[in-house]
């Protein structure tokens, strides 16, 4: 089996998958799974589409993460692993799409508006 590639998203994180067979290591920028997420909830997070398809042993993931906080590369990672399971065996579509794990939160954060101190909350209005 060749090197299967897909890219996942969320708020301003982006996550490059590469999978591939082998023993179910997963390496985020030249770190270990456990050592790049320390919170186990996270770590619950990234093998959700793994452990939902049962296949968590079955393949190495090698993972490229950039941009915005733990919450959002965490489920970066969940949708492109997602997507990548996918490419492998079509036939998991239905499964993974049933859980979420194939739709992009397209959730982003608002800017900030010039005269107020937050992007909608406003400075006290005083009449007099």
């Amino acid at each position: 089996m060749e090197v299967i590639n897909a890219i996942g998203r969320r708020k301003s994180s982006v996550a490059r998958v590469y999978l591939q067979e082998g023993s179910g290591k997963i390496t985020i920028n030249k770190k270990e799974l456990e050592t790049y997420f320390p919170s186990a909830i996270l770590q619950y997070v990234v093998k959700q589409p793994l452990n939902l398809l049962e296949v968590a042993e079955k393949y190495d993931i090698k993972v490229n993460l950039d941009g915005g906080g733990f919450t959002g590369q965490s489920q970066a990672l969940r949708m492109a692993i997602a997507r990548a399971l996918v490419k492998v065996n079509e036939e998991d579509k239905k499964k993974l799409k049933d859980a979420g794990f194939l739709t992009r939160d397209s959730r982003e954060v608002e800017r900030k508006k010039p005269g107020q101190p937050k992007a909608r909350r406003r400075f006290q209005f005083s009449k007099r």
